[in-house]
């Protein structure tokens, strides 16, 4: 069985859309551990060319997850929220997360209603959750605005969710932002293989970092890029067919259409090589590859991941649908670049 521990790893670095130097770091020196030679963007991505050749194939995975702000400092001691990207709070009810000061200290809560009480609040379980309705609840001895303030908590410190990442024996996964730590792991094990194969190919690796806020797949891939194959969460879901324990190959999503020959060549590899895949149209949707399109980027773009459950909630994957993603992309590596 393959070792996940890298998964777990950075699934374990809290890395929401704007907190995400930790996470590129442990990135930028694993890849260095792999003996490839990575670099930062202005912007704190982080990318590392494969071979000797200017790159025109970018393999994409966004390393930011999901999160939450500090909005406002209630009188009562409690914090109210701003999200980071498409939380939904239903899913994260409950969630314990941690608090980052700017003076780095951290502090430990918990997501809640207000007045989450069921012996006093008749409305608990039919209420609409919102912004205006809940609150993290301090693990501190505070009660008014000015105990919060001693602490050094401030508006716009950072709030990350614990992820509860857990293996199981029969090859799933269940965890936080699978969406889309499972697709960065994908590109680790595409920067392990190559080396090992000593394939000097035309291809760069991008881990961005602001995917879940609209403009991470906007710039910094090299100026020779030509195609870009984003890999990043499948749809497991009514209406679409993706499965945990296949790859998805998406066909269009909330953006349009991506690249019919791109799309077409994916699935004759897949076919080829017994790769377990589905084709899918996602409803609500938007990856790296449509940011880069909107950015005005002259690229053919495509589309595929891992299937995952419950997105943007508790989510769940497979090492069967990782697996058929890394093979993929190492096919169509293959085929695009060397010879028999």
């Amino acid at each position: 069985m393959k070792n996940y521990s890298k998964l777990q790893e950075l699934v374990e670095i809290d890395s929401p859309s704007g907190f995400t130097e930790k996470a590129s770091h442990y990135i930028h020196t694993l890849l260095e551990e792999y003996d490839w030679n990575p670099n930062y963007t202005n912007k704190g991505a982080v990318r590392c060319t494969m071979g000797s050749q200017a790159p025109t194939l970018a393999i994409a995975a966004h390393v930011d997850t999901l999160g939450a702000v500090v909005s406002d400092i209630a009188k009562d001691g409690t914090l109210r929220i701003s999200k980071v990207g498409g939380l939904s709070l239903n899913g994260f009810e409950g969630g314990y997360c941690k608090i980052y000061t700017l003076e780095d200290k951290t502090y430990t809560g918990t997501l809640l209603l207000d007045n989450p009480a069921a012996h006093v609040n008749k409305d608990l379980n039919t209420a609409q959750r919102s912004l205006y309705n809940m609150h993290i609840r301090l693990d501190e001895e505070v009660a008014s605005k000015a105990d919060i303030e001693n602490l050094g908590i401030n508006v716009g410190d950072f709030i990350c969710f614990d992820t509860n990442y857990q293996e199981l024996p029969n090859g799933y996964i269940k965890s936080r932002f699978m969406d889309n730590k499972a697709g960065c792991f994908v590109l680790f094990e595409l920067a392990r293989q190559i080396k090992e194969k000593a394939w000097d190919v035309p291809v760069q690796i991008f881990f961005s970092n602001y995917e879940e806020v609209g403009h991470g797949g906007t710039c910094g891939y090299a100026e020779s890029i030509q195609e870009l194959l984003v890999i990043d969460m499948g749809v497991v879901g009514d209406g679409t067919s993706g499965e945990e324990t296949a790859c998805s190959i998406c066909a269009k999503d909330s953006s349009g259409p991506y690249d019919y020959n791109m799309r077409k060549e994916l699935v004759q590899l897949a076919n080829k090589n017994d790769i377990a895949y589905r084709l899918d149209v996602y409803p609500f949707y938007g990856s790296d590859g449509s940011a880069a399109l909107r950015a005005g980027n002259d690229y053919r773009v495509g589309l595929i991941g891992p299937g995952v459950s419950a997105s943007h909630g508790v989510e769940r994957t497979h090492h069967k649908g990782i697996q058929a993603t890394i093979d993929l992309c190492m096919a169509y590596i293959e085929a695009q670049f060397v010879k028999p």
